[in-house]
């Protein structure tokens, strides 16, 4: 009986350990964490997040940033020099939970331009 009392403490103090540690992120691809900007504060099932200042999107799925440059969207697994100065930990990011579909720009140009156009008609 005591082994069992002993086990089960051993178990209850390591889980205790791994919830002190932060957030724990769950992903299918093993061995790349997210990047270094994305720490959550709860487990989600998050496939985007947009970066509505610079209208930069990340994939977590495929680990990619996603951006539109000169009337294309692009796909990069690294950002351009140009965004070198931006601090995307600092930056405003909204979590897409309700898509996780592959079009993006569909996704785009149904919801984020449908708003801003809505939200200046309001104004003028």
């Amino acid at each position: 009986m005591k082994k069992f009392v002993l086990i089960y403490a051993v178990i209850v103090s390591c889980f205790l350990l791994l919830e002190s540690c932060g957030p724990v992120i769950f992903s299918s691809r093993l061995g790349t964490p997210p990047p270094h900007w994305f720490y959550p504060n709860r487990v989600e099932n998050v496939r985007y997040m947009y970066f509505p200042d610079y209208d930069i999107y990340y994939d977590f799925t495929v680990r990619n940033y996603i951006y539109f440059d000169n009337g294309a969207w692009l796909s990069v697994a690294i950002l351009p020099s140009k965004y070198n100065g931006i601090n995307l930990r600092r930056s405003r990011q909204v979590r897409i939970k309700d898509y996780h579909g592959n079009n993006i720009k569909k996704y785009h140009n149904e919801n984020i331009i449908k708003r801003r156009n809505s939200s200046t008609k309001r104004y003028l």
